[in-house]
């Protein structure tokens, strides 16, 4: 199955809609937070689209070209992975008007779109829950659920028993997909909001409905309303099984092993064979990897890290392995963060309070990717690693066009040598980092290069 066309030259941007920008105050929760205030499972912040929309001047200027929206829809909670209603959008977040108009200048921009779709479990007041609970055992919607007692006792300390929950959370019951209502709704509304214009889905826990018929069939219902949506998979392993289903993935096993790498939790050529591992699994899907540094559901790259020089490596790694490299918001000005909800924080609109030299590293990293066909559709070869100095060097290629990325994760300078044959480069050329502009020349069939402390070079 071929990915679509776009997604290989796509730059990712994931918004938590609360905490990226309030533009319209008037549709703030009367309990509103302070923005910028600790962030907690219970508070609002009152970001909203059209904090999106006023802000996306600043998404074109960083250079993204695609939007991940966790979940519009209305709901109860911060997160809305609890969702009410799948037709309407969260009123604290705005109208169908705001929507559509967010919609429109992304698309007038050239930025794609794509929402979270959360279809394992529902919050306790969507409808057909809501009904159970008020007629039990006569609901015509007890199938929609799997309910192993009545009445249904959803609320209350402790983990659900009454009920199929998505981790035993109360607040979380799953969805019976065995059952035809349930399977023609969520496919339903999978075709309602691509008819809407969205670009795709980003499918939350999809392993959790664990049935390829469905899955199948929720692709068909997608790409006959649009063959060019791409859908991706909340998968946290590395499983190819999920790409009949899905375009590409949410690329973690990445994440862990170049934060380990960086850490210097994992050696160099285990790093190397880990990345050609993860190159060659996927197959052409390799190129519509959703590929992310972090997420909604991990600690902040910045915490993680604990340097801006390392979080600029991981970056140069990112931005320069195959698939759709993905900025989690407030990742590309040093936003800290630990686990869950502290991840979650506001947007610090001030720039004071940004690490600058980092987001322009992170433009950079955008605007040489955009230039570099090999960069965004290139195979993946690893020239060499050297685990007692930390260091490794791979080659993105594309008929004759190749760059060659060598990153050093240690804290002292490395003279690198890098054989090139296999990137087709032959003795005197002259070769040039994409990224700082140092110039070099191949001798023989060897680079030497050199990289300062937690240094990466894109050379072609």
């Amino acid at each position: 199955m071929a990915v679509p066309y776009w997604v290989p030259d796509a730059v990712f941007y994931q918004i938590f809609p609360d905490r990226f920008a309030n533009g319209d105050p008037t549709n703030d929760p009367p309990n509103v937070a302070p923005w910028g205030s600790k962030p907690t499972i219970w508070n609002f912040m009152g970001g909203d689209l059209r904090g999106i929309l006023q802000r996306l001047d600043y998404l074109l200027d960083l250079g993204v070209t695609a939007l991940y929206l966790n979940p519009i829809f209305q709901a109860t909670s911060n997160h809305r992975y609890n969702t009410t209603d799948y037709y309407r959008i969260d009123p604290k977040l705005g109208t169908m008007a705001d929507f559509q108009a967010l919609l429109h200048a992304c698309h007038a921009n050239g930025i794609r779109v794509i929402l979270d779709g959360v279809f394992n479990h529902t919050g306790r007041g969507f409808f057909a829950f809501n009904d159970i609970l008020e007629n039990g055992e006569h609901s015509p919607y007890k199938d929609w659920y799997h309910i192993r007692r009545f009445p249904v006792q959803a609320y209350g300390e402790g983990q659900a028993t009454d009920y199929e929950a998505w981790w035993g959370f109360r607040s979380l019951p799953k969805l019976n997909t065995d059952t035809p209502a349930v399977r023609q709704y969520i496919f339903d509304v999978a075709r309602y909001w691509i008819d809407q214009g969205i670009d795709g889905w980003r499918l939350d826990v999809p392993n959790e409905i664990d049935d390829d018929a469905f899955w199948q069939e929720f692709r068909h219902v997608v790409k006959s309303a649009n063959p060019d949506a791409y859908l991706v998979g909340e998968i946290w392993t590395a499983d190819p099984r999920w790409i009949q289903h899905f375009d590409g993935l949410m690329h973690y096993p990445f994440r862990e092993a170049v934060l380990a790498f960086v850490q210097g939790e994992l050696q160099a050529d285990v790093l190397a064979a880990r990345l050609e591992e993860l190159a060659a699994l996927y197959g052409e899907h390799a190129t519509a990897m959703y590929v992310p540094l972090g997420s909604h559901d991990t600690e902040r790259v910045a915490t993680v890290l604990g340097s801006m020089e390392k979080v600029q490596l991981a970056l140069g790694l990112q931005f320069a392995y195959v698939g759709a490299p993905a900025v989690y918001y407030g990742d590309e000005v040093g936003l800290e963060g630990g686990k869950d909800p502290d991840n979650r924080r506001a947007f610090p609109w001030s720039p004071e309070d940004w690490q600058a030299p980092l987001r322009r590293w992170v433009q950079t990293l955008i605007a040489v990717r955009k230039q570099t066909p090999a960069l965004r559709r290139g195979k993946f070869q690893v020239l060499k690693a050297k685990p007692e100095q930390h260091w490794l060097a791979f080659a993105r290629t594309l008929g004759a066009e190749a760059v060659v990325v060598v990153a050093n994760a240690s804290g002292v300078k490395r003279h690198c040598h890098i054989p090139v044959a296999e990137a087709g480069w032959e003795d005197g050329r002259i070769v040039r980092d994409l990224l700082h502009g140092t110039e070099a020349i191949v001798s023989g069939d060897t680079l030497h290069w050199d990289l300062p402390p937690w240094g990466i070079a894109w050379i072609a």
